[in-house]
């Protein structure tokens, strides 16, 4: 059977934005269906227009949510409002600014009147509560992140900058969903008239010096090639060239909301996956042009790094590099500052950490976990295995903390500069280290209770002592950084290791594996895996 995956994108391939936006105000949800409702995952309430889930009626009710939380809370500084690329974010923004206008809540928009990358949002909110004010800055940004052109996405950060916790959210949605159900009879909207503006942009790439070594990027002319992949980072990097004179091209400065030009993603949809070989095949063909080459998905929160010897990197393999340099290359850091990474992300980091003597701190997926870390320093690092990171500044103090895709983009150029070599050839260096692990991300079929008993499980309920010949050595459905719930199941040996998730959108959970050995060892593990998994969450 052939594929697409790869291959450019065609016209039937293209969302008719104008029935998208109809869509948006004209259909009415209806809270009793589950599909309809608001949902906050990981990264906020996401859906489409088109099947009733991300409509005016959901933005307007989950806006005056919001509005209630942070008084309960009692927030009362500005709030931080930005948006993506997206097509339905132009229109969810401005009915998240009739709401908050209504309410009386002072809300900073764009001076520019430009897109809002999420890492630029946290970076203002931090600012603002890190200089001294009586009141405290919360914020929201319009994104689905890299989901397709036909999604849209709403997600709150609180005072601390990060993604809000399942607390908020759970209490955000479930107002929003009882205000929709009331006819939306208590939701605030009026015609915004003058709003405050903020340079989102201006100040966070005036700041980027405090934490990226630009003047070794300039000095050594690494020449940078930056696709933002058509999303909200595309005239930052133009900014970022300009302000510290960099030899970067912006390699597509194409926005466009069908996206296009983009090539598709593995199952042949358009996703803005700067992880995805398939998703960057048009990017790649640049990779011989420059020194390193860089992805961004729509809301800059995720990267992508492409270098000439060894192509589009692993996100795994980039982050175990980042963490080797950046803690032998940031004397401003805590001695004792952490290294974060999520359950699911790579070994190799463990044994990277080890080697430079630092504390591993693994918690669930979901970069939430990292924020108190970074906040008082005691994490130097947080980064998830979805191409997802972040890190301090020099000077140990906190930078974001959500997730910084021209963050981690910048830092593969400081690293070419400082040591002369890229970061596929210095992965390569740390797998003649500690092994050179196989990792794979697979799905199994589930039922929703299977899904549900899943997300529960105790590790008393596996059985099994051995995985692929190997004794077991741990059983995790608490994540050992912080002992939170993992939502699922990890199952260690001293080669090789699976961690099992239920998804939130689909019949399948979702099986994370890797193994020291080699790829028919990791099948081994995956086949094993399931029929563990499957034991243990039989009907």
């Amino acid at each position: 059977m052939t594929t697409r995956a790869g291959t450019p994108a065609q016209e039937s391939d293209l969302i008719d934005v104008e029935a998208l936006i109809k869509a948006y105000y004209d259909l009415k949800p209806d809270v009793s269906e589950p599909e309809q409702r608001v949902v906050f995952g990981t990264s906020g309430h996401r859906g489409s227009s088109l099947k009733t889930a991300f409509n005016e009626d959901h933005i307007a009710a989950t806006t005056q949510a919001i509005v209630e939380y942070r008084t309960s809370q009692g927030i009362t500084g500005p709030l931080f409002l930005g948006a993506d690329t997206h097509a339905l974010s132009a229109p969810a923004r401005t009915t998240a600014l009739e709401v908050l206008v209504a309410n009386e809540v002072r809300v900073l928009v764009d001076e520019f009147d430009d897109f809002v990358p999420t890492p630029a949002l946290s970076h203002a909110i931090l600012r603002y509560n890190n200089a001294g004010n009586d009141d405290q800055a919360d914020g929201i940004v319009v994104t689905p992140s890299h989901n397709p052109p036909a999604d849209g996405g709403f997600k709150y950060n609180p005072p601390h900058g990060g993604p809000a916790d399942s607390d908020a959210t759970s209490w955000i949605a479930n107002r929003a969903n009882e205000l929709i159900e009331g006819g939306l009879i208590e939701v605030k909207m009026a015609e915004p008239s003058a709003v405050e503006t903020y340079d989102f942009r201006g100040h966070y790439v005036d700041d980027l010096e405090n934490i990226i070594d630009v003047a070794a990027i300039k000095k050594a002319g690494v020449r940078i090639g930056a696709d933002p992949l058509g999303g909200a980072s595309v005239h930052y990097w133009q900014a970022i060239a300009e302000r510290y004179e960099l030899d970067l091209t912006v390699v597509n400065p194409d926005v466009d909301p069908t996206w296009r030009f983009m090539t598709l993603d593995w199952d042949e949809k358009i996703r803005m996956d700067p992880s995805s070989p398939s998703a960057m095949a048009s990017v790649l063909a640049h990779k011989d042009e420059y020194d390193v080459l860089t992805g961004n998905d729509a809301d800059a929160d995720r990267h992508g790094i492409v270098t000439p010897d060894g192509g589009l990197m692993n996100p795994n393999h980039y982050l175990a590099v980042a963490i080797d340099y950046l803690y032998q290359h940031r004397d401003g850091w805590k001695s004792d500052a952490a290294i974060g990474k999520t359950l699911v992300s790579s070994s190799i980091i463990d044994k990277v950490a080890e080697s430079l003597g630092r504390r591993l701190w693994e918690v669930p997926v979901g970069f939430k976990w990292f924020v108190p870390g970074l906040v008082d320093g005691s994490v130097g690092f947080g980064g998830e295995e979805s191409a997802g990171a972040s890190f301090l500044r020099f000077d140990g103090t906190v930078w974001t903390t959500d997730k910084d895709g021209i963050l981690l983009a910048l830092l593969a150029s400081e690293i070419i500069a400082v040591t002369g070599k890229t970061p596929s050839q210095l992965y390569t260096e740390l797998t003649e280290k500690f092994g050179d692990p196989v990792y794979q991300r697979v799905d199994a079929a589930a039922s929703k209770a299977q899904k549900a008993k899943l997300g529960k499980l105790d590790g008393d309920a596996i059985t099994a002592t051995e995985l692929a010949g190997d004794p077991i050595t741990a059983k995790l459905t608490h994540a050992p950084g912080n002992d939170a719930a993992v939502g699922g199941l990890k199952v260690v040996t001293d080669k090789a290791w699976f961690a099992a998730r239920p998804s939130g959108t689909e019949d399948v959970y979702k099986i994370y594996a890797e193994s020291f050995v080699g790829e028919d060892h990791l099948r081994q593990v995956q086949e094993e895996a399931k029929k563990i998994v499957d034991a243990a969450i039989a009907d």
